[in-house]
């Protein structure tokens, strides 16, 4: 997506959108029924085959949609294509795995969306450097050139905030766009950034191949909480707020299903989660499967295990998009989230919620 964090090469994204998910229609994002009457939705993801992402597409293969009585019909959104966010902001598909920040974003501009279940409290994103920058954190980022995503991502927007945060002003270095997987390994092996923000299992591959090392967790609660002040929200599941209030019982399934995915994630090793995932998320041209075990076992605190907002997590990234620049105006945080969804959800299982829930101020 435009604003998002990195996608994975385009080789292999082709694949899965042949494959391993059902692509996506261009011309309605209407939900519809089957023939059995079970409502079906389209579900676009940031790039479904990352591990920031994984969530969703691990809920279809445990058979929890079709548990939770609905059809997800996910996609992926392609490099140079539409992001996942803007296909759902403009009804080509009812929902977008994409990151929460962008709700603000949206409201900024006019356009009611929000987030309905929230899977990770942070980017699991990591500042991987080369030896040479120098790099260890926003303050070194003068004089440097930084791969993000593309220009207006949500790595982009992060880069942004780790400089601010240190009195960096973005004159003061060079950011490009250099995508994920084998083209952001390039750009570091080639010299031509010193810097990319990236996540899993692009880190583990650049870390193999020895052309660069993290210098800034944003993988885990933990680390984005030290380097930002606070979790940073940001896989999620996003829809216009016309439409989840128009489909309510169907979003309440989506989470009943997504909520139930995160439970088990929570009680699972690595090599259970990725035993579920399709084999060409885990082993591929990157990385073989053992790294892939490797690489989520060090950032699986990533994921919340309730699908509850966190506590503060609004107002981190409500002071990121301030900081940077992205929104000037107003923004009425209890609009750009709920936790209605997730509560009831985790209260129809029998769930054990352990997330401090966001109040309406964040």
């Amino acid at each position: 997506m435009s604003r998002r964090p990195a996608t994975v090469a385009a080789s292999l994204l082709a694949v899965l959108a042949l494959g391993a998910v059902s692509a996506c229609s261009s011309n309605s994002g209407s939900t519809t029924a089957s023939s059995g009457g079970t409502p079906t939705v389209k579900l676009m993801v940031g790039g479904i085959d990352k591990q920031i992402y994984l969530p969703y597409q691990l809920a279809q293969n445990l058979g929890f949609y079709k548990k939770y009585g609905v059809d997800v019909q996910l996609s992926t959104e392609q490099d140079g294509g539409v992001g996942a966010e803007e296909a759902m902001a403009s009804g080509q598909v009812d929902m977008a795995g994409a990151w929460y920040n962008h709700t603000i974003e949206f409201q900024a501009k006019g356009k009611a969306v929000e987030d309905v279940v929230q899977l990770s409290g942070a980017p699991g994103e990591r500042e991987m450097c080369t030896k040479k920058s120098g790099v260890t954190s926003g303050a070194d980022f003068k004089g440097k050139t930084l791969g993000v995503t593309d220009l207006g991502s949500g790595t982009d927007t992060l880069t942004q905030f780790l400089a601010a945060k240190k009195g960096v002003k973005t004159s003061q270095f060079h950011r490009i766009g250099v995508g994920a997987g084998s083209t952001a390994i390039a750009a570091l092996q080639n010299g031509k950034v010193d810097c990319v923000m990236t996540t899993q299992p692009t880190v583990a591959a650049i870390q193999k191949k020895g052309v660069g090392t993290s210098a800034i967790d944003l993988a885990t609660t933990q680390g984005a909480t030290a380097a930002m002040g606070g979790a940073y929200p940001a896989a999620s599941v996003l829809a216009r707020t016309d439409w989840v209030d128009a489909h309510k019982d169907t979003v309440q399934k989506v989470v009943d299903a997504l909520v139930a995915t995160m439970h088990w994630i929570n009680s699972r090793s690595a090599a259970d989660i990725a035993n579920k995932l399709p084999a060409s998320f885990v082993s591929n041209q990157l990385v073989t499967k053992a790294d892939y075990i490797t690489a989520l076992t060090e950032d699986k605190g990533q994921f919340l295990p309730d699908g509850i907002m966190p506590a503060g997590g609004p107002k981190t990234s409500l002071a990121t998009e301030q900081l940077v620049g992205n929104v000037k105006g107003s923004v009425d945080l209890s609009k750009t989230f709920t936790n209605d969804f997730a509560v009831q959800a985790n209260k129809t299982e029998g769930f054990k919620t352990t997330t401090t829930p966001a109040g309406p101020t964040g």
